[in-house]
């Protein structure tokens, strides 16, 4: 509507200036109408032909302003009917630009491979999370939806490397591979890692088969969806109380309690201590549910007071907001 609206006042004025100025002609010069009115267009045209006859003062410094505005109306008009012409390749261009720009100062952010119903819930979770993703997507029609939510995307095939490099895999936190095939999963797990030692690869499993295959090209976990649907079918059947707790919990629904995990950092407060030493139930208002040693992958899910805190250890705990706040600062270093 601008752009038509532009042309529009482009187009009035230039009619405007076609009927005024042969009026200035007609009482400065005495010219008839013909005359003045072919003195105006070569004057706005700009084309250089001879006048009618030889121009008083007056009506030279005349023909300077028709000259002038004439000129800057012709200029508004052109570059109107441009910018309306090329409006959606310009916005494209550079539109992809600034977001190529914004992806590239992006570090430890998350990679969402594959924009389909999985990573969609995906992109969704982590938007409501206010962490910085990019999606990475072949589909025009998918890319379009992403767009509309105002999600940084590249549209592309992530199993191509230039592709992940785009969306920034070397400065990248974690990646999803949500692709809808095992192969194309397997396949950027196994470029993501190769171009990224640290990142943590989280990937999609259709088939049990390729469990292993997954896990041998880098991924750190996989996932299926069927059958964590299939387990929460039965857990919400067999157990809804349960279901419904650890839901609410877990997703953050719940305005009183959450779960929330920690690092613990070198030199913070809670480094070297025990559970009972801390008393972090009573300074805090935080329930350690769970501890996972630096060097080991196995929770213990049942700490007691004599459990033993060190840097680099992860802390599963439950509480309200303000009470995981006040368990975050002691395991900050500094705090």
């Amino acid at each position: 509507m601008e752009g038509q609206r532009r042309i529009v006042i482009a187009l009035a004025l230039l009619l405007l200036l076609l009927i005024l100025a042969p009026v200035g002609y007609m009482a400065i010069e005495g010219m008839n109408y013909n005359e003045a009115f072919y003195m105006t267009v070569i004057t706005v045209f700009t084309v250089g032909f001879a006048e009618v006859e030889p121009l008083t003062t007056a009506g030279r410094y005349f023909t300077v302003f028709i000259i002038f505005v004439g000129v800057f109306n012709l200029f508004f008009l052109i570059s109107s009917l441009i910018r309306y012409t090329f409006k959606e390749a310009f916005r494209e261009t550079f539109g992809r630009r600034r977001m190529d720009l914004r992806i590239r100062k992006l570090e430890s952010h998350y990679i969402i491979c594959g924009y389909g119903r999985v990573g969609e819930v995906v992109c969704e979770t982590m938007h409501e999370a206010g962490v910085d993703f990019v999606v990475v997507e072949k589909d025009p029609e998918r890319i379009a939806d992403a767009v509309d939510r105002g999600y940084l995307h590249i549209e592309g095939s992530a199993t191509e490397t230039e592709t992940l490099q785009q969306a920034g895999i070397n400065q990248a936190k974690g990646i999803v591979c949500a692709l809808e095939n095992d192969a194309d999963n397997l396949f950027t797990a196994l470029s993501a890692r190769t171009l990224n030692k640290g990142v943590t690869i989280v990937t999609r499993c259709v088939s049990a088969d390729s469990v292993e295959k997954l896990r041998y090209a880098g991924a750190d976990r996989i996932i299926s969806p069927y059958e964590i649907s299939g387990r929460r079918m039965a857990t919400f059947l067999l157990k809804p109380g349960v279901y419904d707790y650890l839901d609410l919990v877990a997703h953050g629904v719940s305005l009183d309690y959450r779960l929330e995990e920690l690092v613990v950092e070198p030199g913070s407060a809670i480094d070297g201590q025990t559970i009972g030493e801390l008393d972090i139930k009573a300074s805090t208002g935080a329930m350690v549910l769970a501890v996972r040693k630096a060097a080991s992958e196995e929770f213990n899910t049942n700490p007691d007071k004599d459990t033993r805190i060190d840097s680099g250890d992860l802390i599963v705990a439950l509480g309200m907001e303000r009470d995981l706040a006040g368990l975050e600062k002691l395991a900050l270093k500094g705090a």
